[in-house]
């Protein structure tokens, strides 16, 4: 299927590993340039502009200012825009151990950085493009050990709604994904969440990994690559009738309809 997606503009924040680089792939895959912002580049990125239509922006997105000054970095027009940038540190210390600083840096991260970089680059989106916004599962299924990251993410998931509303007759549409736990360095790299959970006496990384498997029914993690072709979809005039929708790809995790 033909996305007509070439040469759109895009811009994916997070864009330098796991579901960010993923949907960056996607998108250059099917014809569109793409802005990539993060932090700090990688191996990854710095071969993607080594390539035809990619460019990437470094920006901190959890400091009010950078995101503010993304229009200026990116320049131009956007067609299409993906909020991914995130993350989610786990407590396994409970709610007592999540200070205020706790709370204020992930949300933050996750949910005001959406907000900061959907306000700083509105501007520059023509009539008719999308915006789709990374959520989580972790938004319905809330979870004690990342409890100040699904309270964001909630507030992620409210956000999008209400854009699709007011963005619907310029016909922006706005849609979120909710990811369930995906392979990334998120979940099992070096102080990621099995990791985490392991040391503070739940097991070996493997068997907090294994556990969050057994939840799905498919019985494994969704990979960055299917979440990145579901951007695609998401930000494709293809499906122009579709907005304010969370598409949820956990693998059949969520145990209601």
């Amino acid at each position: 299927m033909d996305l007509r997606l070439t040469g759109a503009r895009a811009v994916v924040t997070g864009a330098s590993r796991g579901i960010g680089l993923a949907a960056v792939r996607a998108l250059l895959a099917e014809g569109a340039t793409v802005v990539g912002v993060a932090r700090t580049t990688t191996d990854e990125t710095r071969e993607l502009e080594a390539g035809p239509g990619f460019r990437f922006v470094s920006a901190d997105l959890s400091d009010p200012a950078s995101a503010a000054g993304l229009r200026d970095a990116v320049g131009g027009v956007v067609d299409v825009l993906v909020n991914n940038v995130g993350s989610a540190p786990p407590r396994p210390g409970g709610f007592a151990s999540i200070t205020d600083d706790d709370w204020l840096r992930t949300y933050e991260l996750n949910a005001l950085a959406a907000v900061r970089v959907t306000r700083s680059l509105l501007g520059a989106m023509r009539d008719g493009g999308a915006i789709v916004n990374v959520v989580s599962e972790n938004a319905i299924l809330a979870d004690p050990l990342v409890m100040d990251y699904s309270a964001a993410k909630a507030a992620a998931l409210s956000f999008t709604k209400s854009l699709s509303k007011e963005l619907g007759p310029r016909g922006i549409r706005v849609n979120s994904i909710s990811p369930g736990p995906v392979a990334t360095a998120l979940w099992l790299g070096t102080g990621g969440v099995a990791e985490t959970v392991s040391a503070a006496g739940g097991g070996t990384p493997e068997e907090v990994r294994h556990g969050a498997e057994q939840a799905m029914v498919t019985g494994r993690f969704t990979t960055p690559e299917e979440v990145g072709a579901l951007v695609a979809m998401l930000a494709s005039p293809v499906l122009g009738n579709l907005t304010g929708s969370d598409v949820v790809i956990d693998g059949g995790m969520r145990p209601t309809m």
